[in-house]
């Protein structure tokens, strides 16, 4: 079998494998079906079975282990995350598309920081101290670094794990963005950061919102996009 045409049955085996455990309702822990099993149901080799399990075993979704046989496994976001970011980068996405992208990933958890903020103030305190070592940053990559886990924080802030590992499929690219940033700037960027946390604060979210638009999409002023 030429190995595009083995990679497609793979793949078409592995998505197999997924619908069945969400038809039938299965959770980690859950067994699967044996490899001899599944190779009936589906009409293929357990070969092919077997190739289609390691990939999804790469990802969480299956448990293999010799003599125990398959079970649903425990999906690692964070190493999901991590593939599909690489994916991701080698991908020619319009930077308008990917700041309009990240625009609506952050502002998604705004109202969920927002409600935890009120519940523990530490979060705005730990939010406003990372934001004040910003301004100790004296070269590009130490702002990035801070300006990742900044924002990085602030979503992890809303307690939506997923949605924080859809946020960490856009750092890659971000990492150019932010890198526009000249030093001078760096200043408005620690303001703006500051005013969206004064109206989280103040559970203003409307003006939270706008902040973070504008904030996000000073991007596009720097880089002439959309200009």
């Amino acid at each position: 079998m030429q190995v595009a045409a083995r990679r497609n049955l793979s793949e078409r085996i592995a998505q197999q494998i997924k619908e069945y455990i969400v038809e039938n309702n299965l959770k980690p822990g859950d067994r699967l079906p044996t490899e001899h099993d599944l190779a009936e149901r589906f009409g293929v080799s357990r070969i092919s079975i077997r190739e289609a399990t390691k990939a999804l075993a790469f990802l969480g979704i299956v448990d293999a282990a010799p003599r125990r046989g398959m079970s649903v496994g425990h999906v690692d976001l964070h190493r999901v995350s991590e593939f599909l970011g690489f994916h991701l980068a080698l991908s020619d996405y319009p930077l308008e598309q990917l700041i309009e992208t990240r625009i609506i990933v952050e502002g998604g958890g705004l109202a969920h920081t927002m409600e935890r903020m009120a519940a523990d103030p530490e979060i705005f305190e730990q939010l406003s101290e990372l934001n004040r070592k910003l301004l100790s940053a004296d070269q590009v990559t130490r702002w990035v670094e801070l300006d990742i886990a900044f924002h990085r924080q602030l979503l992890d802030a809303s307690g939506l794990k997923p949605l924080v590992a859809f946020n960490d499929l856009l750092e890659i690219f971000f990492q150019r963005v932010r890198e526009s940033v000249q030093g001078g700037e760096w200043v408005l960027g620690v303001e703006s950061h500051q005013r969206l946390l004064d109206h989280l604060q103040a559970r203003e979210l409307a003006a939270a919102n706008h902040e973070l638009r504008d904030h996000i999409e000073s991007h596009k002023h720097r880089m002439g996009i959309g200009s």
